[in-house]
């Protein structure tokens, strides 16, 4: 074989010389061209490798901590491994890169919701109201067209969903009550209204028929057993003047006659499709969430969910074990029997990647609203630290609820109904007291609502929670429930949901422990129906306008979700949608623009002073949940070695905030949304 320089003319001292042979330059440029690629693999070799995907023409908001914007990032295997100019991102452009040019579009981190029924916000094929408040007349006849339509057979039950409680469901003589009303759209088949809200109920007398006593024997819901083996429930179950169930079963009553009156959906049907769950919650740009309410039947539909490559958001599930329902054989709170299911649950889930256990649901308290069309009205049921007022409701010219005057729970007459009930029992005493007092005996009554469970049971809970290495998700809507969440709350990572009323001196406790407060951005505004079912129980007022119920100095004015007070006390504040009530929809940016104008389009605010920037909701709504669902590390912000989860939306709702136009936020249209480098949802182009 012949050698390169086997020719070659050398001088005396051996040196290659410049006038060489044709083949000695050959083999010089063979050399040099070998060394050259040589050098290039090898700078190659050291190089960091191409993107997958490379956004640019972008405004990204990367949630920092510096809340830095950026032109461009670049991922690869699923994490954010460049955030910087557009010229930065060139560098890692390779064959296989993907380029993704937004024309300026503003992305932000996936959202984080931080409350959430996800399991039941599926649109599926059922009776729905969907919030819609109707009069009971007009109540009536949709019930009754969904029997027809559904084919309900006699003896079953027809469940309707979003039946809004708070507004309409005003009576007339032909459908006095909810339960008049619901007999009226049928006697063969069981119904059962679900509230908007997961706390309120209503059934026809039918149903009612059904209650089972605790020792599964059925007895039904009257006004006998009211008075005898269901007297621990007569705060939840509203009455009419007789004393008589008026068809309105709320909280833990409601499973004395279906045990699954928590959950809006069937959930062997959301099994069926289970990828519809994150479809939706992506499409509303949602890449990571707290389930606030975990039953162990819904396990099986998150391991189909992951087991189909369909788990395209992290979830931390808030496991729920009622323990005033889970007893052992003397009576006692059976606290072990409900962790060793916990730690279970827990362990199954420790290796999951995108699903984790370590939360524990228990709710502190039920809800606010009362009924102002009962007779007696029916009283809020969560806990208050002052005793709810007993108005007098009459209605205007339109038909609505107004107040006309307050009982005084104070005067002779009231103490002699409250230490001798017995004797205004029958319908012919309540008859005649209403016609000399102008009031129903019972609202002589003196109430401060009820916690969810005594407070020895809730702190107790907690404590054993606690030492088992959980986190604790407290639903808490009244002050005294609120107080008690945060005497039971001993860890960083614990949240209370929904917050609507807080006693000034707690706000101060939320910045000293550093607690999270998830609330519903959305709840707050002033709504002329929804008013007339809290405000009147709080404060005296007369009449039904706006400037009546909303008096600035009141204590319900004052401290209804008091959310730049708990931030500025140094509390850390995430967003819960808290879906499917009121709405299936997340709405995460309704909740935003709500955060900042604390109104509906049209109406007054309620107590505008405790509105904040919409910076500080994406705060709550990215880098903060991120922290309370232990995610800081991978989610909530686009910085280098995070997960690529991130949003395209259709509108730049930092500008429109910046420019006096925070309400236009809430139409904003998520246009795509990543997780974990891949786009899993693009919103369909519009004709």
């Amino acid at each position: 074989m012949r050698r390169c320089g086997s020719t070659a003319s050398h001088g005396a001292n051996g040196m290659i010389l410049a006038g060489g042979s044709d083949s000695m330059r050959s083999c010089l440029t063979a050399f040099t061209l070998s060394t050259l690629l040589a050098a290039v693999a090898g700078a190659a070799a050291g190089a960091e490798p191409a993107a997958d995907l490379i956004v640019s023409d972008a405004k990204i908001y990367t949630q920092d901590a510096h809340h830095s914007t950026a032109e461009a990032l670049a991922t690869r295997g699923g994490k954010i491994i460049f955030v910087g100019s557009a010229t930065g991102a060139q560098r890692l452009v390779g064959p296989q890169t993907r380029l993704e040019k937004l024309g300026g579009r503003l992305v932000l981190p996936g959202l984080i919701d931080s409350h959430i029924h996800p399991l039941d916000i599926l649109d599926l094929d059922v009776c729905n109201l969907e919030s819609k408040p109707m009069p009971l007349k007009e109540l009536a006849a949709f019930v009754a067209a969904c029997v027809a339509h559904y084919k309900t057979p006699a003896g079953q039950r027809l469940r309707v969903h979003q039946w809004n409680y708070t507004d309409g469901n005003q009576p007339d003589a032909d459908h006095p009550t909810l339960r008049a009303a619901l007999d009226a759209a049928s006697t063969k088949v069981e119904i059962q209204l679900l509230g908007n809200d997961g706390h309120h109920g209503a059934f026809n007398s039918l149903a009612l028929e059904q209650a089972r006593n605790s020792a599964g024997k059925v007895v039904g819901l009257s006004k006998q057993t009211l008075a005898t083996e269901f007297r621990a429930y007569r705060p939840f179950v509203g009455v009419d003047a007789n004393g008589d169930p008026n068809g309105a079963v709320n909280e833990d009553a409601r499973y004395l006659i279906n045990p699954n009156s928590m959950l809006d959906v069937d959930l062997d049907l959301v099994a069926r499709a289970p990828e519809r769950v994150t479809q939706k919650l992506n499409g509303a740009g949602i890449t990571a969430f707290l389930d606030a309410m975990v039953l162990p039947e819904a396990l099986a539909v998150y391991d189909k969910l992951y087991a189909g490559g369909h788990m395209t958001a992290r979830v931390r599930l808030a496991q729920f074990y009622d323990p005033s329902h889970t007893r052992t054989a003397d009576g006692r709170v059976d606290y072990d029997s409900i962790l060793a299911k916990a730690i279970a649950t827990r362990a199954k889930y420790a290796n999951n990647p995108l699903i984790r256990a370590d939360f524990i649901k228990i709710f502190a308290d039920g809800v606010l609203e009362g009924n102002p069309y009962a007779i007696p009205p029916t009283l809020p049921d969560a806990a208050s630290l002052r005793p709810f007022l007993q108005p007098i409701f009459g209605h205007d010219a339109n038909g609505n609820a107004t107040l006309t005057g307050y009982v005084d729970t104070a005067s002779a007459l009231s103490a002699s109904v409250r230490s001798e009930p017995e004797k205004y029992d029958s319908a012919d005493a309540i008859q005649f007291f209403m016609k000399a007092h102008g009031y129903h005996p019972a609202q002589c009554a003196i109430s401060h609502g009820e916690l969810q469970h005594t407070r020895e049971v809730i702190l107790e809970y907690a404590r054993r929670v606690h030492a088992a290495g959980f986190n604790l998700h407290i639903h808490a809507i009244g002050d005294t429930a609120v107080r008690t969440a945060i005497d039971a709350i001993t860890t960083t990572h614990d949240g209370l949901a929904h917050l609507q009323l807080v006693d000034p001196a707690d706000v101060v406790r939320f910045g000293h422990d550093h607690l999270y407060a998830a609330f519903t951005y959305a709840w707050m505004n002033t709504e002329p129906g929804y008013d007339l079912t809290v405000i009147p129980f709080f404060q005296k007022v007369t009449g039904n306008s706006y400037q009546v119920l909303h008096q600035k100095a009141s204590y319900y004015e004052s401290n209804a979700y008091p959310v730049r007070s708990i931030k500025s006390a140094g509390g850390i504040l995430v967003a819960g949608s808290d879906a499917p009530v009121e709405t299936s929809d997340p709405r995460p940016f309704v909740n935003m623009a709500r955060a900042v104008m604390r109104a509906y389009p049209g109406l007054p605010a309620l107590n505008p002073e405790q509105s904040i920037p919409l910076r500080d909701v994406i705060d709550a709504y990215t880098v903060n949940g991120a922290q309370m669902l232990y995610l800081g590390d991978l989610a909530g912000s686009l910085e280098v070695g995070k997960s690529a989860d991130f949003i395209v939306l259709d509108r730049d709702i930092l500008a429109l905030a910046d420019t006096g136009h925070a309400a236009d936020v809430a139409d904003t249209k998520v246009l795509a949304t990543w997780f974990r480098g891949d786009k899993v949802y693009s919103r369909p182009v519009q004709p």
